[in-house]
């Protein structure tokens, strides 16, 4: 059976993700732990649960999803999954980052890429990554459709969506991806997003003000 563990790290109240199962296999999603003390809160985690960390993956590179990507990789001495689109933005954070007041800020390059219709697997689950541009241009999730849930970033919030002001954003483009990509599975779908509390797909299809299939 799937768990699900989340931690909000950082002043932007970041959700980090621990996906695992009885065989003890993990990967970590959107490490923002930054601070000592969201360091080890994480490998306290893995450690007391006895998981082995498989690898790193990011829906998309903002600073708050990717400020613990070189901790996580060089602990675990595992390799840090993007999409292609994404690495500028990736490789711009070490630019910025000062400019948020993270001065130690670590970077990590990409070891590998996926794509859409690309599979993660890990222990006895397996995720389908689905390509979700518009917040960010190489934005990606990962949909366990076993299990129900999405992992999915700064796409799609309880009740909203993800800002497009951002390089590479785009409104009509985010909004095309939840309606073509997200809102085509099933309503009963769980989607934890980066930020916030969880969401069902039907839910927002019929509450989101932003995004819903119903006239208003």
């Amino acid at each position: 059976m799937l768990r699900v563990q989340v931690f909000v790290f950082g002043p932007f109240q970041e959700n980090t993700y621990v996906l695992y199962d009885e065989s003890k296999e993990a990967v970590i999603i959107d490490p923002g732990c930054y601070e000592e003390s969201e360091k080890t809160e994480l490998t306290e985690f893995v450690r007391s649960n006895q998981l082995k960390v498989m690898m790193l993956l990011n829906t998309h590179c903002h600073i708050d999803h990717v400020l613990g990507n070189a901790f996580v990789r060089q602990t675990y001495n595992i390799k840090l999954h993007i999409h292609r689109n994404d690495e500028p933005v990736l490789k711009a954070v070490r630019v910025y980052a000062p400019n948020y007041g993270f001065h130690l800020y670590q970077e990590a390059s990409a070891d590998a890429y996926l794509a859409e219709g690309d599979e993660v697997a890990f222990g006895h689950q397996k995720f389908k990554v689905l390509f979700v541009p518009g917040h960010s241009p190489g934005h990606i999730v990962f949909y366990n459709e076993k299990e129900k849930i999405v992992i999915g970033g700064d796409v799609l919030f309880k009740n909203s969506i993800g800002r497009t002001d951002l390089p590479g954003g785009d409104a009509d483009t985010l909004i095309n991806s939840i309606h073509q990509k997200l809102f085509t599975l099933p309503d009963d779908v769980t989607v934890f997003p980066g930020h916030g509390p969880s969401t069902t797909i039907g839910f927002e299809k019929v509450s989101n003000p932003f995004c819903g299939l119903t006239s208003n």
